[in-house]
């Protein structure tokens, strides 16, 4: 889901949580240290697509549970001149060394509460998913991508009427999330039974 807050979401809750995007106000790395793929003429640009490569390379081992591996990566995105990438590299970080049974480092923000839920949602662990989500939507109850992610996972979970309830709050709150749900497999289940398929499908009321 994993990112657009307040736009369209078409890409599912997953675009949100692998593909941050780099930002064009850049600035270099704080650590002074010098980043590898750099272009000969130095441009910033290329030092955050190579954040966003190794970010990208982090993701897969972390889905694929090689902890280890993943955090090494982590490690080095979050080095990068991109302080979203940094930032959700450090939190990645955090989970590896949970898996690997390190101190973990603690959830403070919605926003990390989030990335962490959605996290535990593509590493399809729906309970601990669910009870992050939760915590981050009591956070922040604004947050419309909170409620469709929450969604996602009382779906996964079975408690169908929670999880209708969560969609539609995340529907009335961003109307774009009605056709971002329609191509969400977390939902792909449910979109023709009651009353799922009146939420997404409105129309048929018509037919």
């Amino acid at each position: 889901m994993p990112e657009k807050k307040n736009a369209a979401a078409s890409s599912g809750r997953d675009s949100r949580m692998n593909k941050p995007q780099a930002s064009n106000s850049s600035k270099a790395s704080e650590t002074g240290r010098p980043q590898s793929g750099t272009s000969a003429s130095g441009a910033p640009m290329s030092n955050a697509q190579t954040q966003m490569a190794g970010f990208e390379a982090a993701m897969k081992q972390f889905h694929a549970r090689n902890f280890k591996p993943a955090r090494e990566l982590f490690e080095v995105a979050a080095r990068g001149p991109e302080r979203d990438i940094a930032q959700r590299s450090k939190l990645h970080m955090a989970m590896c060394d949970r898996r690997l049974q390190q101190d973990p480092v603690p959830l403070g923000s919605a926003e990390e509460y989030y990335t962490y839920g959605v996290a535990m949602l593509n590493a399809r662990k729906p309970a601990e998913a669910r009870s992050s989500l939760e915590k981050a939507v009591s956070m922040d109850p604004a947050a419309e991508h909170m409620h469709y992610a929450l969604a996602g996972a009382l779906a996964q979970t079975g408690d169908l009427n929670a999880a209708y309830e969560s969609l539609k709050r995340a529907i009335e709150m961003d109307p774009r999330n009605k056709l971002a749900a329609r191509q969400d497999a977390d939902f792909a289940s449910l979109a023709n039974q009651p009353p799922f398929d009146a939420l997404l499908y409105p129309e048929k009321k018509s037919w």
